[in-house]
């Protein structure tokens, strides 16, 4: 028997090799550290530093990604003031809609506690750590937020301090001279390139960080992991689609969006986001649908980029579902008032992770340190990460397409276009 899964084994081995595939090379590397979790759990005990040595890396990613795309997120777009209410109320619908998201994510994860049932043996004393913070008075809490050293933060991995930096430096930045302002938002801009290029260097030691993070686990614990796993997958599953139908389709509905028009012109850029598990795959074609629709390509042009950054709500959904089930599998029971400022949290540090794989983990990891959650279960969720994937970047494009329809009708532009092209061709019918 044991023979015959080393075969099984072996042929994904081979197909990994001949689909040369990061996504698929995970997933292989999944299955491998299943079988040697199971058949030599001694040694698979031994692999857990694969994925410390990963988790470390992805640390480092942490800070400059933050501060590289919160500053250029917002002093790059300091035209804002001549884009008026037009950005005023675009920035007021991405907050609210992806807040919403989070709350979902929460509410899922809770209901389902898909983390129950995982033992970690950091769990006890990361447990005495979180206490401490859980239970601070909230004079405490809100102080613990501002940074009074930005280093100190840095080194600390304090996450929302990091992010109130970046907010105000961002501040700052936009009051400077212009060619003053356009050098340092060049350096930001280039360094949160370069952040992007290392986490996708990183990534390719993530098959190995799999491997031995579910060998390590399944030697420990069996193979009773996977019940989590698939529940995982079924909760966000589940989650967005609740998302979808009682959170956008009555916004879809409240604004009176042509449904049946609008779900044949997002159909392509939507499956597109799903296949190939990008936001930034599907932009072009999700650009172009909009406008055919009748949103004018000034709208377009504005709202759908500024929403990669800001708009995330597939995305942050499953940030607050995956930091839940990360305390849960660490069997620590997180107070709601924690839960809360982790909300917050991930509200600020979601932005700007758009279109670049695996991004979210980094933010994931972040959250998870800055709350003093162990990152062994991190691991464990990259494993089917690739397939949640799919679902949450489907759902950042429909979020994303019907935010531009949104801020069309709010500025009475929406059809515009059409009734143009048609009065043009009344005209011209009337003179032939």
């Amino acid at each position: 028997m044991m023979s015959l899964r080393w075969v099984v084994v072996l042929a994904l081995c081979f197909y990994g090799y001949k689909k040369k595939d990061l996504t698929t090379w995970i997933l292989v590397s999944m299955a491998v550290g299943a079988e040697i979790g199971y058949d030599f759990p001694a040694f698979a005990k031994e692999l857990k530093i694969l994925s410390d040595i990963f988790l470390k890396l992805i640390k480092t990613i942490i800070a400059p990604l933050l501060i590289g795309t919160l500053v250029v997120g917002i002093a790059g777009h300091s035209d804002m003031k001549q884009v008026g209410r037009m950005g005023i109320k675009a920035l007021i619908y991405f907050e609210v809609v992806t807040t919403i998201a989070l709350v979902v994510g929460l509410i899922a994860i809770n209901f389902t506690k898909a983390g129950e049932g995982i033992d970690l043996s950091a769990a006890q004393k990361t447990g005495e750590k979180l206490a401490e913070v859980a239970h601070q008075d909230w004079k405490q809490i809100v102080l613990h937020i501002f940074p009074e050293n930005i280093a100190k933060a840095i080194a600390n991995g304090e996450v929302l301090q990091i992010v109130v930096f970046s907010i105000l430096f961002a501040i700052g930045l936009t009051m400077v001279a212009p060619h003053h302002r356009k050098v340092m938002v060049g350096f930001l801009e280039t360094l949160s390139e370069v952040m992007f290029k290392f986490t996708n260097i990183i990534m390719y030691f993530a098959p190995f960080a799999v491997g031995g993070a579910i060998a390590y686990t399944i030697g420990t614990m069996g193979l009773d992991i996977f019940k989590n796993l698939i529940m995982l997958l079924l909760t966000l599953y589940g989650a967005l689609l609740v998302f979808v139908f009682f959170v956008l389709l009555p916004i879809a509905l409240a604004v009176k969006v042509p449904l049946k028009k609008f779900l044949q012109a997002i159909a392509e850029p939507v499956s597109l986001a799903f296949a190939t598990a990008s936001s930034e795959a599907a932009l072009p074609k999700a650009m172009k649908a909009m406008q055919s629709i009748g949103v004018p390509q000034k709208i377009v042009a504005f709202v759908m980029p500024t929403g990669y950054s800001f708009n995330l709500d597939g995305t942050t959904l499953y940030l607050s579902l995956a930091s839940i089930f990360v305390a849960q599998a660490a069997g620590i029971d997180l107070p709601l008032e924690t839960q809360i400022v982790m909300c917050l949290t991930l509200m600020l540090t979601s932005k700007g992770v758009a279109g670049v794989a695996r991004a979210s983990l980094v933010i994931l990891s972040g959250t998870v340190a800055s709350f003093n959650l162990p990152a062994e279960p991190i691991m464990v969720i990259l494993g089917i990460d690739a397939l949640m994937d799919m679902g949450r970047t489907s759902v950042n494009v429909v979020g994303n397409c019907l935010a531009t329809v949104v801020v069309a009708k709010w500025e009475g532009e929406f059809g515009k276009v059409e009734q143009e092209i048609d009065m043009i061709e009344m005209q011209e019918e009337m003179e032939h």
